[in-house]
C-alpha cells in the first residue's frame, strides 16, 4: 500500500514537470478545423489493445478527427509522461487505455484539469473515473463463460485460474462473475489461482507449469485473457498428462479464435473490440461538443465455441 502511495506520488510529480515527449505516431492530415485526439494505449503488443487503436484511427478518418497514437508498452510512469505531453500539444479528447492499477487515476485527473474530456476504455481508475467508460460487461460475460465450463465439464473437475494484473478493471469483474457461476457449480474444486503482471503467453505457460506440477489433476484452466488460455494450452501439451483439460480464455483475440477453430481453447468471450474503439471516438467528439455521456457504456461479449467461431475470424465485431 506505501509502495504503491509512493509511486503514485512519484508520477504524479513527473507527469508535471514537463519531461521529454516520446515517439507520438498520428493519423489524418491536419487542418486548422480539424479536432485532435490523443490516443494513450496500455501496450500495442497485445492484439486486443491493437484492434482498438486499428478501429479509432479508422472511425477518426471518417469523422474527419487527427488521432495521436502513444504507447506505454506496459509502464504506469511512461504513460504519465506520454499523457502529460499529449495534454501540451493541446489535444481535444483523451482515449485512455491505462497500463496497469498503479497510480491509473494520475492522467485523467491531470487531463481533467487542463479541462480535457476523457474516455477510458476497457480499464477505469477507480480513484479518478473517466468521463465516460466504454467496456465489455465482464461480470456478466465471466458468468457466462463459467456456466459453460460448468455444462461441458459436467460440473466437476479441478480448476486453476491464471489472472490478470491485480487491481485492474478486467482482473476485478471478470473475477466476480466467474466466481459467480462457479458458486452455482460446486462438484469443481478451485485448486490454483496465480497473477499475472502482463497478461502474457510466456506468462501463463509459467504459471500453468507450475500449477500442473503442483496439482496434475487439473482438469480445467481459465485464463483470464487469452494469451494466458494459450500459456496455458501449451503447458497442458507438453505436461503429458493423462486426462483431457478444459481451456478457457478471455478476449476473442485473432490468435484465441484460431485456438478455437483448432480445439486448443474449448471456449473464448469474444470482445467487440471494433464497436468499443468506433463508439470511443463518437463519445470523444460528443463531450468536445459539450455533452453528457453516461459514466459506463457497456458491451456484450459473445461466448465463442468452435460452433460459431467462424464470423469472428472473417470479421471481428
Amino acid at each position: 500500500m506505501f509502495k504503491s502511495k509512493l509511486l503514485a506520488t512519484a508520477l504524479t510529480a513527473a507527469a508535471f514537470m514537463g519531461l521529454a515527449a516520446l515517439p507520438l505516431t498520428g493519423v489524418g492530415t491536419a487542418r486548422a478545423d480539424e479536432p485532435t485526439i490523443g490516443l494513450a494505449v496500455a501496450n500495442l503488443q497485445a492484439n486486443f489493445f491493437n484492434q482498438i487503436k486499428q478501429s479509432v484511427e479508422a472511425e477518426a478518418k471518417v469523422k474527419g478527427v487527427k488521432v495521436v497514437v502513444v504507447d506505454a508498452h506496459g509502464d504506469s510512469a511512461t504513460q504519465v509522461n506520454q499523457i502529460q505531453d499529449l495534454i501540451t500539444r493541446g489535444v481535444k479528447a483523451l482515449i485512455y487505455i491505462p497500463a496497469g492499477a498503479t497510480a491509473a487515476g494520475v492522467p485523467v485527473k491531470a487531463a481533467q484539469a487542463a479541462h480535457i474530456p476523457v474516455i477510458a476504455v476497457d480499464r477505469n481508475a477507480p480513484d479518478a473515473p473517466a468521463d465516460t467508460f466504454i467496456a465489455t460487461d465482464s461480470v456478466a460475460a465471466a458468468k457466462t463463460l463459467g456456466d459453460y465450463v460448468c455444462k461441458i465439464s459436467g460440473g466437476k473437475g479441478e480448476l486453476a485460474i491464471i489472472q490478470g494484473q491485480l487491481g485492474t478493471t478486467p482482473e476485478v469483474d471478470r473475477n466476480k462473475g466467474f466466481n459467480e457461476a462457479m458458486a452455482n457449480c460446486p462438484g469443481i474444486k478451485l485448486v490454483a489461482k496465480q497473477a499475472s503482471q502482463e497478461w502474457s503467453q510466456s506468462e501463463g505457460f509459467n504459471i500453468a507449469q507450475d500449477m500442473l506440477q503442483r496439482h496434475p489433476d487439473i482438469s480445467i484452466f481459465f485464463g483470464r485473457a487469452d494469451a494466458l488460455a494459450l500459456g496455458a494450452a501449451q503447458a497442458v501439451k507438453v505436461a503429458n498428462l493423462d486426462h483431457p483439460v478444459i481451456v478457457v480464455g478471455f478476449d476473442g483475440d485473432t490468435a484465441g479464435l484460431i485456438a478455437v477453430k483448432d480445439g486448443v481453447l474449448a471456449a473464448t468471450m469474444t470482445q467487440k473490440t471494433q464497436a468499443m474503439g468506433r463508439l470511443a471516438v463518437d463519445s470523444a467528439l460528443e463531450l468536445v461538443a459539450g455533452k453528457t455521456l453516461p459514466k459506463e457504456q457497456l458491451q456484450d461479449a459473445v461466448l465463442t465455441t468452435k460452433a460459431n467461431v467462424g464470423p469472428f475470424i472473417a470479421q471481428h465485431p
